[in-house]
């Protein structure tokens, strides 16, 4: 790896191309290395995975918007369109709106993978905008199955990259403004553009796509599946624009009035990104992870945490009248995002939005130990947000911030970097449970490391309502054999549901 070294620059430094972070993301992007073969089967797992997480939200209704607003659109005449996720596999759209639908409907139940480090990502989130781009001219490019892949793995390699370097939460930037760049990477990478190209793409999706982190914040809205779709869409018409010609603000991270001046940490802040060296293979979709259930990352370790504490104390842990407080000694981001260092009462409320208690541990937490389990749909409930013990309960978790809990987090060695939290349980009677853990079950790292068949499984589980079995059969074909893959087929990389299995879907009207 090479570190390029990210400051602000005066307007009379002239700062030439070659020192701007865009123009280095878009080398990265042009270079021709090979995907490892390692690389190519987690990028194939990672596509099964969006199809999993994507299949089961294809009723709830931030999706059916999305959906409803896309299929309004005709296709493009400059393509053959993008498929759009639950509808007939002929009926086509523009790709902006195809990467818009099926953006939300990958990140609508908050559970496909994550990467964290200085910041946050949803890595995944940059497959949507590719795989339309892709579908939308393949025919007229000749684009097959391992242009996708490579195109994906930019996407991954650019994303994770920013992630590991430059902190946005910290300065109340959604994550997102990361995803704009590295979606217009790799959509770049996809087509075999040229370096200029790709820099003014990504000087352009990285302007359109900064905002505050009010959308995860207190009352979190609908918007929150919508943020990253947002910023997949605009990378694609980012691309187009600096396809025609079209030019973005420069230098867009350095500059006076730039993103690191005025959003990040103002004129005197530096940052030093991680970048592969020329001819070096991008793995960085090797750092990332997974989800095995349907909430916040950092939620992840403690739902295993908590079912295993459920099986070994199931009578103690069964009357919250036995239970005092329940303390997690935990991460900064751990405290201030998900618990109850981000000050947040909405993360106590029972009538909360199912966004809000994805965001708060002592909800997450609470059910999870009454439980043993943890469901996607179930776990969020009114009806089980409103049982009178899980609400007594839930009253008595809190979390507090651990500095070793931290420096874990934030630690670039994999083998101790940690998600988790020590849990203490103080029980009526003056005794303690004490137990702690690492990583999810689910980490590579983790008691139980999600592989192919794991994968598989998910998407069979959650598509399993919505798609007939012969549909589930031939989506995984597809997807396993996505390295090999003709034009001819990249269309065929998308999941119809079952006839009448959204009939009862009411589609909202809007100005389309």
């Amino acid at each position: 790896m090479k570190i390029h070294h990210l400051r602000t620059h005066r307007s009379d430094e002239n700062l030439a191309r070659e020192g701007q972070l865009a123009w280095q993301l878009a080398g990265v992007a042009v270079d021709p290395v090979e995907v490892d073969d390692e690389v190519v089967e987690m990028v194939v797992n990672r596509v099964i995975d969006n199809a999993a997480v994507a299949a089961a939200s294809l009723a709830r209704r931030p999706v059916v918007a999305a959906r409803s607003q896309a299929l309004a659109h005709p296709v493009s005449i400059g393509g053959d369109g993008a498929t759009v996720v639950g509808a007939d596999a002929a009926r086509r759209t523009s790709p902006e709106w195809a990467a818009w639908a099926n953006g939300v409907a990958v990140r609508e139940l908050d559970f496909h993978d994550t990467f964290l480090a200085a910041d946050y990502s949803h890595p995944g989130d940059n497959i949507p905008p590719i795989v339309a781009v892709a579908q939308h001219l393949a025919a007229s490019r000749g684009l097959t199955g391992r242009d996708l892949v490579r195109g994906i793995a930019t996407g991954y390699e650019i994303q994770v990259d920013l992630v590991k370097a430059i902190t946005l939460h910290a300065h109340k930037i959604d994550h997102v403004a990361h995803l704009g760049p590295s979606a217009a990477a790799g959509i770049g990478t996809l087509l075999g553009l040229d370096q200029e190209t790709i820099f003014q793409a990504i000087g352009q999706a990285l302007h359109t796509t900064t905002a505050t982190r009010q959308s995860r914040k207190g009352e979190i809205s609908t918007w929150k599946a919508y943020a990253p779709a947002f910023a997949g869409k605009m990378a694609v018409e980012s691309v187009d624009r600096a396809m025609r010609g079209e030019t973005s603000p420069v230098p867009i991270y350095e500059g006076e009035d730039g993103v690191i001046a005025w959003l990040l940490g103002g004129p005197e802040a530096t940052y030093e990104v991680p970048l592969p060296e020329t001819g070096e293979a991008k793995r960085a979709i090797l750092d990332s992870y997974t989800k095995e259930h349907s909430a916040e990352y950092q939620a992840q370790a403690l739902i295993d945490l908590a079912r295993k504490l459920h099986d070994e104390y199931p009578l103690i842990l069964d009357d919250p009248d036995r239970i005092e407080s329940i303390t997690i000694h935990t991460s900064h981001h751990t405290h201030n995002v998900i618990g109850t260092g981000a000050n947040d009462p909405q993360k106590y409320d029972p009538d909360a939005s199912r966004e809000t208690l994805d965001h708060s541990i002592p909800y997450i937490f609470t059910v999870a130990l009454q439980d043993g389990a943890w469901h996607h749909a179930d776990s969020y409930s009114p009806e089980r947000a409103h049982r009178p013990d899980t609400v007594a309960l839930w009253r008595k978790v809190s979390t507090v911030e651990d500095p070793e809990w931290t420096r874990r987090y934030h630690s670039l060695d994999i083998g101790e970097k940690a998600f988790g939290g020590r849990v203490v349980i103080r029980l009526a009677d003056g005794n303690e449970i004490v137990d702690e853990i690492a990583v999810a079950d689910a980490h590579p790292l983790g008691a139980r490391p999600f592989g192919r068949e794991q994968y598989v499984e998910k998407f069979r589980t959650l598509a399993e309502w919505v798609l007939e079995p012969a549909e589930i059969d031939r989506f995984l074909d597809v997807a396993q054999r996505l390295p090999e893959l003709g034009p001819d087929e990249l269309g065929r990389l998308t999941i119809t549901a079952a006839p009448g299995a959204l009939s009862h879907v009411e589609i909202p009207a809007g100005l389309f």
